[in-house]
């Protein structure tokens, strides 16, 4: 079964920082690309960064450029996000996304983990 499965979220306080990790098993993910996500309630979904299968093109969004880094080990079939948090802002359930390259269609979620930002 194609799954993917976050881990490392919990309690941070401003200014601290987390790492969330993303495993993927089932198919081989190497050439996927794959992404963050995040989503506060009563809110949409939102994007939070993305990576090529290669880790050549990264992404972000505006409001996490500088703070957030996204990396992937195909090696190990996972992607992590270190996040540095600047206010409460990151207050979220965080979801990790993949999708076959040359696609944008995010096809692949996972179940998502909370990470709470305290001041």
């Amino acid at each position: 079964q194609d799954q993917l499965v976050e881990s490392g979220g919990g309690l941070v306080q401003a200014g601290g920082s987390l790492r969330l990790s993303c495993a993927a098993s089932g198919r081989t993910f190497s050439d996927y690309a794959m992404g963050w996500f995040r989503q506060i309630p009563g809110k949409e979904r939102e994007f939070v960064a993305a990576i090529s299968w290669s880790g050549g093109r990264i992404s972000y969004a505006d409001s996490v450029k500088g703070r957030f880094t996204i990396s992937r080990d195909n090696a190990t079939n996972t992607v992590s996000l270190q996040m540095n948090s600047r206010n409460r802002e990151g207050t979220a359930v965080h979801y990790c996304a993949a999708h076959q390259q040359g696609t944008s269609i995010w096809q692949y979620w996972g179940q998502g983990t909370q990470v709470t930002v305290s001041s």
